[in-house]
């Protein structure tokens, strides 16, 4: 089968590789769809930032949908021709934080496309328990996109407590903070996009937000408290790990609003006085997604009609994998996704 590796130095590989074989307890799942994630250009540049992975030692991609085509023995919920997307953290599975569904969490956990194969491929292995079941109306490429990008600012929103009373500022629209945006909507908050690429702003527009703003125009702070009616954000988020963006997201929620860091960051400088103590503003760190979690953001998806294709601004064969992520690495597309017909 095809695979794409990435061995560092903006080289991109497709290797022909032995189609994985089935454990207990695994599945095969012919991929249907894998997007491409900025966290993937560590690999792409070759200094891996999740769990240690190195560059060209594992087939990429962490955000696979496709159909199972093979059980191992043991498998009993899951059966050839189900639909799944696939949760990218492979746990121990009895530990208390995989017991929990935070596999991402666990001390001996694998991620997909870094430490463990990915989704890049004709073919992915993966334990059962990874298995994501997926409506019949929801595409390949919506399920793929609903893993790491929208189900990671779902469940950031949720961690925020947004919903119908809340104002809501998402900093940084890659398509983390776009999904950020459907995903604030969903439940209920109003929301105001910041970034300082009107290409961004713009597509954040169509996307629902009531108000975009680049952060950087002098006059930002001035529109969010007009927004706000001068009381503050009630809830904030930070796709970009951008310093300057987190300590705006910290300076404009009101007090005892809460805030979330989803953009990795090596390191950064706050005022945690003002910015926290004083305000008695709760700082949390965002990551991932419980696996309990999933049914949750597929029902939202559904009920509220979310069209997570439109976050795919481009798609690409696995045999067009080196323009895929040179592009990507550019900024000339958002979310891009590998399709396998």
């Amino acid at each position: 089968m095809k695979a794409v590796f990435l061995p560092g130095n903006k080289q991109v590989e497709i290797r022909e590789v032995e189609i994985p074989s089935v454990g207990v307890g695994e599945v095969l799942i012919e991929v249907k769809a894998s997007c491409i994630c900025r966290s993937d250009l560590s690999l792409y540049y070759g200094n891996a930032v999740v769990g240690g992975g190195k560059a060209g030692s594992n087939i990429t991609g962490h955000e696979p949908a496709g159909q199972i085509v093979k059980t191992g023995e043991g498998v009993r919920q899951f059966r050839v021709g189900d639909r799944v997307a696939v949760y990218l953290a492979v746990g121990c599975g009895v530990c208390a934080y995989c017991r929990m569904g935070n596999f991402h969490l666990c001390e001996d956990w694998k991620c997909l496309g870094f430490t463990a194969d990915g989704g890049n491929a004709e073919y992915l292995v993966v334990p059962e328990r990874n298995c994501l079941a997926i409506p019949d109306s929801m595409s390949y490429v919506a399920a793929a996109i609903s893993t790491d990008a929208f189900g990671t600012l779902f469940s950031a929103c949720r961690k925020l407590g947004v919903c119908g009373a809340s104002t809501v500022g998402i900093w940084g629209l890659g398509p983390m903070g776009s999904s950020g945006v459907l995903a604030a909507k969903a439940l209920g908050g109003q929301v105001v996009a910041l970034d300082p690429i009107a290409d961004r702003r713009a597509f954040a527009e169509d996307l629902g937000a009531d108000l975009t703003l680049d952060p950087t125009a002098a006059d930002a702070r001035e529109q969010l408290e007009a927004f706000t009616g001068g009381v503050g954000l009630s809830a904030a988020v930070d796709c970009s790990g951008n310093c300057a963006a987190q300590n705006m997201a910290l300076d404009s929620v009101m007090p005892l609003g809460r805030v979330a860091f989803v953009g990795e960051a090596a390191e950064t400088t706050i005022r945690p006085s003002d910015q926290l103590i004083r305000k008695q503003i709760a700082l949390i760190g965002s990551w991932y997604f419980g696996i309990d979690e999933y049914a949750d953001i597929v029902r939202t998806i559904v009920t509220k009609d979310i069209n997570l294709e439109r976050l795919a601004t481009h798609t690409f064969s696995l045999e067009e994998a080196e323009a895929a992520f040179r592009l990507f690495d550019e900024r000339k597309t958002e979310k891009a996704v590998f399709v396998m017909e």
